[in-house]
């Protein structure tokens, strides 16, 4: 008789655990170097990560540069230095603030702190994607209010939060993907109307870059408000991973719970440092971001579609047509070497975004717009 091999069942393997187990392996947005691995050849034009063509000022660099020569040491667990130029710098104790691996870190250990699996988390259908990303890691429930009018609604979150006993409620501002932003006496309004033990998010990465009036002024007596700040943006540090929350005492001393406490290394922290203290560079960033929104305006308008009114680093256009109008374009764009991304949710999608640039970024853009756009097809 013939023999058969009996069948040998594989060995077992380490068990995920039950929140992890039900996740999709995933990101929560796809990185430009994936679109060039995918298309072989690298984009001529980098104008959708929101990062700042203008890079860090040259006095972090040199301070970057001699921190590398002491990169055998771990960096101070504390982050005491920075801590406390970034209190003298907005006016308040050392221990009302945190570092953080950029916001997005930040983010993650604050939904862990403060959503328990099956809390509720506020926000807005179409906000920046790594909270969803934080919350269903920690096994919170997402619930999503829509956009009004191109902003985030302050109203419909307060009372969503209030409707829900949600354990945090986030608000981006000035906000992305959309550019638009909101009075501090609104954001304050809004901040009155949330519940006291509701965890109020205050994402402000792009705040640099907002008209006078737009930022509260800072209040840590709130236990519920923690303002979220970062040198990725206006101070061109984004590769360096550096941010931080300020806050009540409590609220942010309860990070050391559960942060990683070498997680900001030696040369962040020395960038960020020597760029607190370069507010001539800063200025120059913040001028030069404005004129390049003020050409992307343009040249938005010249191939008949409409830019919104933006405080942050980039501009949302209105394709003013259809989600797949908008994702046609952005292909077509891709296809021309240059990258940018546009909002994927209802009643965002039929726009684009494109992040400032240098000149010769912004003069491809000019080039290769008219023929991106007639690529699309009509239908």
């Amino acid at each position: 008789m013939p023999q058969t091999n009996p069948r040998v069942d594989p060995l077992p393997r380490p068990r995920l655990a039950p929140i992890a187990a039900a996740l999709p392996d995933t990101v929560p947005f796809t990185g430009p170097e994936t679109l060039e691995r995918r298309m072989g050849q690298p984009f001529l034009a980098r104008l959708g990560a929101n990062e700042s063509p203008f890079g860090a000022a040259p006095a972090a660099q040199a301070a970057m540069a001699a921190a590398l020569s002491a990169g055998w040491k771990y960096g101070d667990p504390e982050n005491h230095d920075l801590r406390h130029a970034l209190a003298g710098h907005h006016g308040v104790e050392p221990d009302h603030i945190m570092v953080g691996e950029g916001i997005d870190g930040l983010l993650g250990l604050a939904v862990r702190l403060y959503a328990a699996p099956g809390a509720i988390l506020v926000t807005s259908l179409g906000a920046y994607p790594t909270l969803n990303y934080h919350a269903a890691g920690f096994g919170a429930r997402v619930v999503s209010v829509p956009y009004r009018d191109n902003a985030e609604d302050l109203t419909a979150l307060a009372a969503m939060a209030r409707q829900h006993a949600a354990a945090i409620v986030y608000l981006a501002n000035p906000d992305n993907p959309m550019g638009s932003w909101h009075s501090a006496e609104a954001v304050e309004t809004f901040i009155d109307a949330v519940p006291t033990n509701t965890l109020i998010l205050l994402d402000e990465a792009y705040g640099e870059f907002a008209p006078q009036g737009t930022l509260p002024a800072l209040d840590t007596s709130r236990a519920n408000v923690l303002r979220l700040r970062t040198f990725s943006k206006a101070y061109g540090m984004a590769g360096l991973r550096c941010g931080y929350a300020i806050g009540d005492r409590q609220t942010i001393g309860a990070f050391n719970r559960v942060r990683n406490h070498f997680g900001v290394n030696a040369v962040a922290q020395a960038g960020a440092l020597a760029a607190l203290a370069a507010p001539d560079h800063l200025a120059d960033v913040l001028a030069r971001t404005g004129a390049a929104r003020t050409r992307i305006a343009q040249i938005a308008t010249i191939n008949g579609l409409r830019p919104l009114p933006s405080a942050t680093n980039f501009v949302t256009i209105d394709c003013g047509r259809d989600a797949a109008f908008a994702s046609g374009l952005l292909d077509a764009l891709a296809r021309q070497r240059i990258f940018i991304r546009k909002p994927m949710a209802p009643g965002l999608d039929h726009c684009i975004r494109i992040s400032v640039g240098s000149d010769l970024e912004l003069d491809l853009l000019t080039q290769v717009m008219p023929n991106a756009i007639a690529a699309v097809p009509a239908d």
